[in-house]
């Protein structure tokens, strides 16, 4: 016996069953987290000061407390997912350049100068990771970025026994340094080889090496930072 017949549908009328409902109603809980991910990054962009209220980002979205309250638990929770979204996507997209090489210090370096350039192509990305992603812990495989090249560098002699929160500090400050350095001059004042030199140093790479590898072939292109750009859009997966 056909829908038709058992009256389930109407002749003429497409049948949809229980899965179609099912893949429909899947689009419309992706379109809406999509939507309270990408009113979040707007107001972030618009203001790096505060991050978002709940009643900020309904208000911009034009949606109840509820419907939030359906996808999120909290301010901070949204910011997360947005935060760890947008550097994983980052990640992604600087870890074969960063990896065309096999020299932790090489790694360390090119994490620092390709994050300087980020605050020079894509200047609210950076804002936003500079503020809540590295220093407010938010973005998990940042950290990670990082933290294995540490490990891997005090493992094979590379750099100078230390405790891997004081090595990680070392890093993450340059890279914070020199990215807000080129986000306040606009790019002007490119301290991003300075920044990965020092770093070396700190870790224990001796001076004409950390100079030599800071300021080293840089192998990338703008089209990183527009797949960056594309990656804030942030349709949710």
């Amino acid at each position: 016996m056909t829908a038709i017949e058992m009256g389930f549908v109407a002749e003429g009328e497409p049948w949809e069953g229980p899965d179609h409902r099912q893949r429909v109603a899947a689009k419309k809980r992706q379109r809406m987290r999509a939507l309270l991910l990408s009113t979040t990054l707007r107001l972030l962009m618009d203001n790096l000061n505060a991050p978002p209220s709940i009643d900020d980002i309904i208000r911009t979205a034009q949606v109840s407390r509820g419907t939030f309250y359906k996808y999120f638990p909290s301010s901070e929770a949204i910011l997360r997912e947005l935060i760890g979204k947008m550097a994983e996507r980052w990640v992604r997209a600087a870890d074969p350049i960063v990896r065309s090489h096999d020299d932790p210090a090489e790694h360390i370096s090119r994490g620092i100068r390709l994050a300087s350039m980020l605050a020079v192509h894509q200047p609210g990305v950076a804002g936003i990771l500079g503020r809540f992603g590295w220093s407010g812990h938010h973005a998990p495989s940042m950290l990670e970025f990082v933290r294995r090249d540490i490990e891997d560098g005090v493992r094979h002699n590379r750099f100078a026994p230390m405790p891997t929160t004081l090595a990680f500090n070392i890093v993450t400050g340059a890279a914070m340094s020199a990215m807000h350095r080129m986000l306040e001059t606009a790019g002007k004042d490119d301290i991003s080889e300075l920044a990965a030199a020092v770093a070396l140093r700190a870790l224990g790479v001796e001076s004409t090496t950390a100079d030599a590898i800071s300021s080293s072939p840089l192998n990338t292109n703008i089209v990183l930072f527009e797949d960056m750009l594309d990656a804030t859009n942030l349709e949710a997966s």
